[in-house]
C-alpha cells in the first residue's frame, strides 16, 4: 500500500507532531531513569504516547537495569522482545509491579 502524497505544509506538520512525540517519550525514559516517575503510573497510561514504547526499552530506563538484565527479565516474565506497553497482558503488567514495586 502506497503512503499518500503529503503537500509540503502537511508533512511538516506530521513531522513536528512526530518529533513532539518523540520528545515525550524521551522525557517519559529520562524521568523514569531518574526515579521520579514510578513504573505504576507509566503502565496507567493508555495512550498512544507510552503504548507505543517496546517493554524492553522501559526495562532499561529504570534505574540499574541495563540491556543485559533487561534481556534476561523479559525472558523470566514471558515478555517477547518486541512487545510494546501497549500489548502487555494484565498478568503481565502485574509481573512486572511485582519485580518493581512503587516506593513510598
Amino acid at each position: 500500500m502506497a503512503l499518500p502524497a503529503l503537500t509540503p505544509s502537511q508533512r511538516v506538520e506530521v513531522l513536528q507532531k512526530a518529533k513532539a512525540v518523540r520528545k515525550e517519550r524521551g522525557d517519559l525514559m529520562a524521568a523514569l531513569k531518574a526515579g521520579t516517575l514510578p513504573l505504576t503510573d507509566l503502565l496507567a497510561r493508555e495512550d498512544a504516547v507510552v503504548g507505543k514504547i517496546r517493554v524492553r526499552r522501559v526495562l532499561e530506563s529504570l534505574p540499574c537495569i541495563g540491556a543485559v538484565r533487561a534481556g534476561q527479565l523479559l525472558a523470566d516474565l514471558g515478555i517477547s522482545e518486541t512487545r510494546r506497553v501497549l500489548g502487555l497482558g494484565s498478568g503481565q503488567r502485574a509481573r512486572l509491579l511485582v519485580l518493581f514495586p512503587p516506593k513510598d
